[in-house]
């Protein structure tokens, strides 16, 4: 027989539930409670997360699930500070291998040095999170240093390179980013303010007639989506920024966020007035921390000039804007995935259709598109489509941000209209490649995009392209020069895919993990007879059976590595220097 109290819940650890009851006891508050005591106390022990469970009033197992998907949770103790090296394809290109090494023999007691997957500083490769404040480029030689405090600077952008067209830059350097009268000094929220005086068509009919195309990656119609969820007749609806930029070589969004942060936010109530949402969401990745917190900054700035909150300036219309942090999980970039993390789950896709659109956030009408694409908002609606239309391309009409790595004189970030060329964006943007290199290939698009020859070095570059060869993606350009394998790169990218798999379907978790396998093999000069027919099998696999972006996206680079350098990956053709590092 039970004794009396036996079926009584467990009392809460009081630090713990004080913890949740500063985030109002909402479940989707889940990673910022996690994050703040892992680093009260550490790391998150099984004791924590049950308690976590317990005070959130949600199973113990979608707790633990939360807490096993992110990469930034640990569920072991990091003893003194943590040291996250990425080892993405930019940094691996810059030496990242080399710098892993080189800390792990000279840092002493007291350092935690794991690897990360990209951390969206490309332009700082070699780059690292130190305790969560961003670092790089770092090289052996800085390893002295980093022990007593030093961690680089960011990149400035201030300064537009020769013949870019700049539009959503064009206030940078200009603009104190921590200041809402500066901004306010430089025309932010007159669009906004003008539009309160009209009516929401006027504002959907401007985006649709400005043929603006999402900036994420996949450049679909930003009017079009939109107008899906102001004709809706359900009156609970959300606009959510997607700024979980995780996807290799791309930092595009980070440079807007710390150049100009109200004019995303600007961008993102003329989308919410006009499709009636009250209620808005940044998911930015949690290895943004500096620009998180410039955000928030920038939102209560904005709270405190009647430009959030209720009744805007007397208006009828109010919207707020919450911050949503998270914490390592390539897969959240996926618009469906991120509205599961959103929801305080772990980050792993929904069947589409139903779309976002249609069943997003809690299952209502949601607007999702990333920063870039809010950031092109205002001064669409400030100067009219007509104008948009006649900047850049006619026929994909507006300005686009590019970001172009590898062994060219001059790497960054610049802003150009669509159409450019391979060779226009080395040569005209890039100074060309270094003394001593030679073209080789590129990688285009991100991560998941396209291996190039020279042979495609004069293709426009488009959301069309890619069926010709070279992928725009989200606009990023990795250049190899002759000191490259296209084997080993494509090892790297198959890396970093097998590392980020949600691990939900089997042919991507597996399918990824098995293509790194035989890469490692040709890399390692032991490759197979056979090993190309698997590649080209694996692809056709993960394309066809993986059950989202992620898996079905892997085939890009491997096909088109296939295609235009399938003599390297023949044995013992294979059996070529890696880069200049690991010979």
């Amino acid at each position: 027989m039970l004794s009396e109290g036996a079926l009584a819940p467990k009392a809460v650890d009081p630090e713990i539930a004080a913890l949740v009851a500063e985030h109002g006891n909402n479940p989707e508050a889940i990673l910022a409670i996690f994050e703040t005591l892992q680093s009260q106390r550490g790391g998150l022990a099984q004791a924590d997360i049950c308690g976590i469970a317990r005070a959130l009033r949600i199973p113990t197992a979608q707790a633990y699930g939360v807490a096993t998907f992110y990469s930034m949770l640990a569920m072991l103790p990091r003893p003194g500070q943590t040291l996250r090296v990425c080892d993405g394809p930019a940094c691996w290109l810059d030496g990242a291998i080399q710098v892993q090494m080189a800390l792990e023999a000279n840092l002493g007691e007291g350092w935690n040095i794991e690897r990360t997957s990209c951390l969206g500083l490309c332009d700082r490769a070699p780059a690292a999170l130190v305790d969560g404040h961003q670092c790089g480029p770092l090289t052996p030689e800085r390893v002295p240093a980093l022990q007593n405090g030093w961690r680089g600077e960011a990149r400035v952008y201030a300064e537009p390179r020769q013949g870019e067209t700049r539009v959503l830059l064009a206030h940078a350097g200009a603009i104190d980013p921590d200041s809402i009268d500066s901004a306010l000094a430089h025309g932010a929220y007159r669009a906004f303010q003008r539009m309160l005086a009209q009516s929401p068509e006027t504002v959907l009919t401007e985006i649709e007639s400005a043929g603006l195309r999402g900036r994420g990656g996949a450049g679909f119609p930003t009017g079009r989506k939109w107008r899906t969820v102001a004709q809706d007749d359900r009156s609970l609806k959300y606009v959510v920024c997607n700024a979980d930029e995780s996807e290799p070589l791309v930092f595009k969004d980070r440079v807007l966020i710390d150049t100009n942060p109200h004019q995303l936010l600007e961008g993102m109530m003329l989308a919410a007035y006009a499709v009636g949402a009250c209620e808005g969401f940044i998911y930015i990745r949690g290895e943004y921390k500096a620009q998180a917190a410039r955000l928030e900054r920038a939102v209560q700035q904005a709270k405190a000039h009647g430009w959030l909150g209720e009744r805007i300036h007397g208006t009828d219309f109010s919207f707020h804007v919450h911050l949503h942090r998270g914490a390592g999980a390539y897969i959240c970039g996926e618009e469906t995935a991120l509205l599961e993390s959103l929801e305080g789950r772990r980050g792993e896709p929904r069947t589409r259709p139903p779309f976002p659109a249609t069943h997003g956030y809690h299952g209502q009408p949601t607007v999702v598109n990333n920063v870039e694409t809010f950031a092109a908002i205002p001064s669409i609606v400030a100067s009219g489509a007509a104008r948009y239309r006649a900047t850049g391309n006619p026929s994909m009409p507006g300005t686009k941000l590019y970001t172009l790595l590898g062994h060219v004189n001059r790497p960054g970030l610049f802003e150009a209209p669509f159409g450019l060329t391979l060779r226009q964006v080395i040569e005209e943007f890039g100074g060309g490649m270094r003394p001593g290199s030679t073209f080789h290939f590129a990688l285009t698009g991100g991560a998941a995009g396209t291996i190039v020859p020279p042979t495609l070095l004069d293709l426009p570059i488009d959301y069309t392209s890619a069926a010709k060869g070279v992928a725009l993606g989200a606009g990023a350009f990795l250049v190899c020069d002759q000191s490259v394998s296209p084997v080993a790169l494509l090892r790297e990218l198959l890396h970093f895919f097998a590392s980020e798999s949600c691990g939900k379907c089997t042919p991507c978790r597996v399918g990824t993990r098995r293509a790194r396998e035989v890469l490692d093999g040709l890399v390692a000069r032991q490759g197979r007879t056979g090993d190309i027919d698997e590649l080209r099998r694996l692809a056709d696999l993960l394309q066809a059976a993986s059950f989202c972006g992620l898996g079905q996206s892997v085939a890009i680079p491997m096909r088109s590595a296939l295609a235009h350098f399938g003599s390297a990956f023949e044995v013992p053709s294979s059996a070529v220097v890696v880069n200049r590092e690991e010979e």
